[in-house]
């Protein structure tokens, strides 16, 4: 040990937090070496977007995993926790054709590399953004590892993943039914897509039967997508249509001949129980379509517009065709009627426009034989969701999944690993770029111009960023990862692909753990969003309180899964806490003297307060260490803040003061030592939730550590329970808690002292509240404790309460002055008095019972209710006083 220097006078985070945290780097405690037998614990950051600022929910995902990983840490295992961001393909490629706009420039006029330079520049920028917000906010991360999909690793592991799937059979090109967005002018896979119930429509149209003098009703929601129809179908069970099927029907406008069809997809009570076939715009007609046949007709552009070369539609607008498309049914006799509907629409994740289902060639991966062993993994518990409710949206989407469409029509991001030669048509699909054709020889080769989807390569996040496909030190070291902590958001959209790939690449699953987090909401329970402006930025929170502060807040009152909500004041108490901290250990410190530590470090004539707050940190340690391993962590701060600020602070500190200021040196070598001790594992229990504070700190405590960071974590001790001690202290502290109250009710300074009289009512008490004396004199203001075995020795004119163990009883006069303690009393009567009075006479007169509202004519019922309940006490104080 050696002489500390005395920390700051006030708390100021903004003075060493940044410190710190370089220091932390500079001495390399986040980056692990892949060697030796030691124990291993890594995670992966989930990468956030390069589009904008980290905001709340980021910094609870990163400090849930710096709790996780600082422990793991302490309890020495060689921890990993590798940070990164995501490229995410549509959302930066929207970002940055806007701001080209904003300066002039089309997208498409500078062209694809030059954009694509743009792009590159962009991602520079928000990378380091992102990074030094990650600092800010203090995740003990590895940058020397720090991955990013887009780099030339990663992009490796991608080629590699693709050339493997597609040799495996399991990647395919096809016509097939996609979702597109008009807007972003791309496909976009199932998981992307957002459903909200919508007010639409349900138009009645009525088609020409052919040979009959009848006609077909139809009921349907895009009456815009008849120009793709090529049939009407029935279920062959409806009776009404049997008839008819084999026949064929008028499209109405377009005056084409389409067959009538029956299919068991048909639902009987939806509408008309008849329904046009759109193969090319909808998912389940595209599925009837392949059963019967029928021509696949594209009727829309990619911007959404109708394409009908030749017709006044060719051009317009999806929503204004609709508007003509109606009108022309109506001017031709074939609508029927308009009902009013609510139904579900999907719309884009990213932009919001309402998607369109469209016929269109491109690249899909088969799902069915990738998702059996990954859903295996999670039943038979391999991998575990924490809480275990959230394996249902996980099966949910994994047993019923679709093939995915992994081909995107974008600039930004992976290309498709696959080349066409321009002479002979072949299809090269290579992880390198091909030099020649391999059938005819050609150099005429083209690149598929499109890129692959954004979670495709975030899918391989936890080995790629190991080093896959190259078999790595790191990826032989650190995988699988042992958790994985994020939102509950994203669990079809990520986690799921994580699972199966890394069982198909890896032959293992990539975590052990899946911990889910709710969102952050703002005090009114509402999601954060710039529409309704109730977003908070971290780093301002963290300018303004310090990151230790906001930290507190994110994670006390958090449980897995649980969505949490966000208030300022959590914060300024957070802040305040960090204050109550960073005063007691200065106090601490000031008087801590390291000869008289040294001197009687092993002395064990430890009082009853000294074996009670060591008994109770040594608990805390066992329930800390408990909670934090099943991931709840708000339960473990929650326990660490009561423990500092109501049993060590509030409580120990106060009870060894007199010693600490006496001149028995012995004793103060003992409470030193015992102070060191609790504040130094108080500290950190406290340090994977609050690490700037408790360094700050630690680093000037005696103790064996050059850093709090790469301390040991502390363990449990049994020799260090002393239920005994716990019991005895409750005792003393219960009775001091009682008199306190008493004194405060009577407005009793505390430096009027009065004899305590005490009456167990409990064996163990006796003896408990005697060896407590001195604690009473010191924070109780008491002038003697007198035990009594009868009540009937109760002396009169005491007041009285009672505690666990005992009845406590205060001689009044001893307490106030009787006389001006009456004059008080009687002065507070009168106005109790006027007071009902006042209320008696308002709720007496019936215009103001019947004309004011009913709230105000409540409150003036319940004002009166308490002053006739406060005259009663006051009523019964002055007779006891007589």
């Amino acid at each position: 040990m050696s002489k500390k220097r005395d920390i700051a006078t006030t708390y100021n985070p903004k003075t060493f937090e940044e410190k710190l945290y370089n220091n932390w780097q500079k001495k390399g405690y986040f980056t692990p070496k892949a060697e030796g037998n030691r124990k291993t614990y890594s995670m992966v950051i989930p990468p956030p977007n390069i589009t904008g600022k980290l905001h709340l929910g980021h910094a609870l995902d990163d400090t849930i995993q710096d709790v996780i990983i600082r422990t793991k840490r302490m309890q020495g295992y060689n921890t990993l926790w590798v940070p990164g961001e995501d490229h995410a393909s549509i959302a930066t490629e929207v970002k940055v054709e806007k701001e080209l706009l904003k300066k002039g420039i089309l997208k498409k006029k500078i062209g694809r590399e030059e954009f694509l330079k743009r792009t590159w520049d962009w991602s520079d920028e928000y990378r380091e953004r992102i990074r030094n917000q990650v600092k800010k906010i203090g995740c003990s991360v590895d940058f020397t590892r720090e991955r990013f999909t887009m780099d030339a690793g990663l992009n490796k592991a991608v080629k590699k993943f693709f050339v493997k799937l597609y040799n495996d059979g399991l990647i395919y090109q096809g016509n097939r039914i996609i979702n597109w967005c008009p807007k972003c002018q791309t496909a976009i896979s199932d998981a992307e897509i957002e459903y909200s119930e919508q007010q639409g429509h349900l138009w009645y149209v009525r088609y020409k039967i052919v040979g009959r003098d009848k006609y077909l009703e139809i009921a349907t929601t895009r009456p815009e997508t008849m120009f793709g129809d090529t049939a009407i179908a029935v279920n062959p069970k409806d009776e009404r249509y049997k008839d008819l099927v084999g026949g064929t029907a008028i499209l109405p406008i377009m005056n084409r001949e389409i067959p009538i069809v029956a299919d068991d997809y048909v639902d009987m009570e939806f509408g008309t129980g008849a329904v046009k076939i759109t193969p090319a715009h909808d998912p389940n007609d595209y599925n009837v379509g392949k059963r019967h046949n029928l021509p696949e007709i594209v009727i829309m552009n990619e911007d959404g517009t109708i394409k009908l070369p030749g017709t006044k539609y060719d051009g317009m607008d999806r929503y204004e065709a609709r508007k003509v498309v109606v009108e022309d049914l109506k001017k031709q006799g074939f609508l029927v009627k308009i009902e009013k509907l609510v139904h579900n629409v999907g719309c884009h994740d990213r932009c919001g426009t309402t998607v369109e289902p469209m016929l269109s060639k491109q690249w899909f991966v088969k799902m069915k034989s990738l998702a059996k062993p990954a859903i295996d993994a999670v039943k038979n518990k391999k991998i575990k969701f924490i809480p275990e409710r959230f394996e249902k949206i996980y099966f949910n989407w994994m047993e019923n999944i679709r093939d995915w469409c992994i081909s995107r029509q974008l600039w930004w991001g992976h290309r498709i690993p696959v080349w066409y030669c321009r002479d002979c048509g072949q299809v090269i699909v290579s992880d390198t770029t091909p030099a020649k054709c391999s059938k005819c020889g050609s150099t005429n080769l083209e690149q598929d111009k499109d890129v692959l989807d954004t979670w495709f390569s975030s899918a391989l996040w936890p080995f790629s960023t190991l080093g896959w496909p190259d078999h790595t030190e790191d990826l032989k070291y650190f995988y699988p990862n042992n958790t994985l902590v994020t939102g509950y958001d994203i669990i079809f959209f990520w986690v799921a692909r994580m699972i199966f790939s890394g069982i198909y690449c890896m032959k293992d699953i990539p975590f052990e753990n899946v911990l889910i987090h709710g969102i952050v909401r703002d005090s009114q329970g509402r999601k954060m969003s710039k529409s309704l402006g109730n977003g908070v930025d971290p780093i301002e929170v963290i300018d303004q309180y310090g990151a230790d502060a906001l930290r507190f807040t994110l994670i006390s009152g958090n449980a897995p899964g649980n969505d949490t909500r966000y208030y300022p004041e959590k914060v300024e108490a957070s802040r305040n806490f960090a204050n109550k901290i960073w005063n007691a250990s200065r106090f601490v410190l000031m008087n801590l003297d390291e000869d008289i530590m040294k001197k009687y470090k092993d002395c064990r004539d430890y009082t009853v307060a000294d074996r009670w707050i060591l008994s109770r940190v040594n608990t805390l340690v066992k329930e800390v260490t408990y909670n934090i391993e099943k991931f709840e962590i708000g339960i473990a701060a929650q326990k660490i803040y009561d423990f500092i600020w109501g049993e060590f602070c509030d409580w120990y500190i106060e009870l060894v003061k007199p010693v600490m200021y006496g001149d028995d040196e012995k004793s103060k070598g003992v409470v030193f030592n015992v102070l060191n001790e609790v504040l130094s594992v108080s500290l950190q229990l406290l340090h994977p939730i609050m690490p700037f504070i408790t360094e700050e700190i630690y680093t000037h405590l005696y103790t064996e550590y050059e850093s709090i960071t790469i301390s040991k974590w502390p363990e449990y001790d049994d020799r260090l329970s002393d239920l005994k001690a716990e019991k005895d202290m409750e005792y003393i502290i219960e009775a001091i808690k009682a008199v306190r109250n008493i004194r405060a009710e009577m407005n009793v300074p505390f430096s009027k002292k009065a004899q305590i009289i005490i009456l167990p009512t409990e064996k163990d008490a006796l003896k408990s509240l005697k060896n407590g004396e001195e604690y009473f004199k010191k924070l109780a203001s008491a002038s003697k404790l007198k035990f009594l075995a009868d009540k009937d020795d109760v002396p009169e004119n005491v007041v009285s309460a009672v505690t666990k163990g005992a009845e406590l009883f205060m001689p009044l006069s001893e307490l106030v002055d009787k006389d001006r303690e009456i004059e008080r009393l009687n002065k507070k009567k009168e106005k109790l008095e006027d007071g009902i009075k006042r209320s008696e006479s308002k709720l007496l007169n019936d215009k103001f019972v019947s004309k004011a509202p009913e709230d105000v004519v409540n409150k003036e019922r319940e004002k009166a209710r308490k002053y006739r309940e406060m005259l009663d006490t006051v009523l019964e104080r002055i007779k006891s006083l007589k």
